[in-house]
């Protein structure tokens, strides 16, 4: 009897980077764009949203041995929309409305007529980023002192 190895597709870059979005959304973001949806389909949860403990894992130097770091608090969905779409959601912390809209948002993104409606919101999301990571440069950049200065002659 043959057993059929299952081939798994690589992972799409584009669907990656908009969980990575979807997980750092805040949950206005996502609200919003979900009551700015004039279609809402009907949403089945498949699992979850549940909250649990994952074990982190680092390497000294990043090239090490592995060890275990510490646990991290996550939050993860699975829902299926009336349509047929199966979306899932993860991200750190105990936000458990916040990874079902995830999820949702996952779901949608798979529907030709909402690819539009998700990529504004991961847009906005993705400027929003973009300014907290230029604030927090400015700040940085601030504090930051130049230790090197040369001195010639006795004036």
């Amino acid at each position: 009897m043959d057993a059929k190895v299952k081939q798994e597709s690589p992972p799409d870059p584009a669907r990656k980077e908009a969980m990575r979005l979807l997980a750092q959304a805040t949950l206005a973001e996502l609200k919003d764009a979900w009551k700015a949806l004039a279609d809402q389909p009907e949403v089945y949860p498949v699992r979850g949203p549940e909250t649990g403990l994952v074990m982190v894992r680092g390497r000294i130097g990043g090239g090490g041995d592995p060890f275990n770091l510490g646990e991290a608090t996550v939050s993860r969905a699975t829902v299926r929309l009336s349509t047929g779409e199966i979306g899932h959601g993860q991200l750190l912390g105990t936000d458990k409305e916040r990874a079902r809209l995830a999820a949702i948002f996952d779901a949608l993104a798979q529907r030709d007529g909402d690819r539009a409606k998700v990529e504004a919101l991961l847009g906005s999301v993705a400027d929003r980023l973009a300014q907290e990571e230029r604030r927090k440069a400015e700040e940085t950049a601030a504090t930051r002192v130049d230790f090197f200065t040369m001195v010639r002659g006795d004036d």
